[in-house]
């Protein structure tokens, strides 16, 4: 079975559950892949050959028209001839599945990796039209399942299949014997993008040192210069400079994570955040927004804290707590690593989009 996946080549989440896929599928004996990038900004071509030196057959289409990027994508189609594609994340759900009809794909699947996306009534109608060639839409989690039936999707043909991470990125042997080894401090890792909210953070962090709390906080990953130009802007406002560190993308995130007591996920909507899951089985105690997608991961009070989206007050009080109070804040995190070892690796993942593969007609 030849299976094409097809995601932004932008290194996002949803990048990375097609790349996850391609990883777990080289161990079946009788399946191939291959990994289509829709080029980006910051597709560099160090990023596409680290995934080359995985083992990963990977492409890559243009990105600034959408009809040369479907014909480029039909003409890797045509030449590699997949039994099955799956199209990730808007629009290039779009952009795939329409170059898959195209080239008479027996099987297209749209995976859908957030529960807000920037659906016009034109691209909206797109989507929809390309349903009967679709034999299921995927949300990343119940969440996105939900809000594509709200958009119209058939709700016969939505399934929610949750994300997985690599577990094996997060050993025992990776995190400190004691908790007072972690530097006491707040890491969000999550690129500078319209769904995530710096902004917020950064202002808690402003009502903290009101309380006489002090900590760093960093910040991992890219995204788009103007908002983090933003991030910068209010940190130097507030007077925060010295506390808050843009780190950029960082090569070794488990080891940060490990080495931090608290992560936030501060975001206006998710999908099924994958930093918040490696938050969690690094044994970080992890705050996140109240938004859906993240409030399937969090149980609020048993493995983190949940605060209402886009209250600076409402994140400070939940940063007080664990910052003034260690022992719930490490109970917390071991709370929430047993919930991300037990429920939330790669296999689990896996198992589920390899009973979609191998069931008739396309369906687990």
């Amino acid at each position: 079975m030849k299976v094409l996946h097809f995601v932004t080549g932008g290194f996002s989440g949803a990048t990375q559950v097609a790349v996850d896929l391609c990883l777990a599928a080289r161990g079946e004996p009788h399946m191939q892949t291959l990994l289509v990038l829709r080029r980006k900004r910051n597709t560099s071509a160090e990023r596409v050959q680290a995934l080359r030196d995985q083992g990963l057959q990977v492409q890559l289409v243009s990105n600034w028209l959408h009809a040369l990027t479907v014909w480029e994508l039909r003409k890797i189609i045509r030449d590699w001839r997949p039994d099955v594609v799956f199209a990730h994340g808007f629009s290039d759900h779009i952009w795939g599945r329409r170059a898959a009809v195209a080239e008479g794909v027996p099987r297209i699947f749209h995976v859908e990796h957030n529960s807000r996306e920037r659906y016009t009534p034109r691209r909206l109608r797109q989507a929809l039209e390309l349903e009967p060639h679709t034999q299921a839409s995927i949300g990343v989690s119940e969440g996105v399942r939900t809000a594509l039936i709200e958009r119209g999707f058939a709700p016969g043909k939505c399934l929610a299949i949750p994300n997985g991470i690599a577990l094996e990125r997060f050993p025992a042997s990776l995190l400190p014997q004691r908790w007072e080894q972690r530097e006491p401090a707040i890491l969000m890792a999550s690129r500078f993008a319209r769904q995530k909210d710096h902004t917020t953070l950064i202002a808690a962090l402003g009502l903290l040192r009101e309380r006489g709390l002090r900590p760093t906080l960093y910040l991992a990953g890219a995204g788009k210069a103007g908002l983090r130009g933003k991030a910068e802007a209010l940190a130097q406002s507030l007077g925060l400079q010295e506390q808050v560190r843009f780190l950029g993308n960082v090569p070794d995130l488990p080891q940060r994570l490990a080495a931090t007591q608290v992560f936030v996920l501060s975001s206006h909507w998710e999908g099924m955040p994958l930093a918040l899951v490696e938050a969690m089985a690094a044994g970080c105690a992890c705050v996140g927004s109240d938004v859906l997608g993240v409030r399937e991961v969090l149980e609020h009070g048993r493995t983190g804290l949940l605060v209402p989206p886009a209250e600076a007050t409402a994140l400070a009080y939940a940063l007080q707590q664990l910052l003034q109070n260690p022992a719930q804040a490490q109970r917390l995190g071991q709370a929430a690593r047993q919930q991300a070892l037990t429920a939330c690796g790669r296999e689990h993942m896996w198992r589920r989009y390899r009973a979609l593969l191998n069931a008739p007609g396309g369906r687990d």
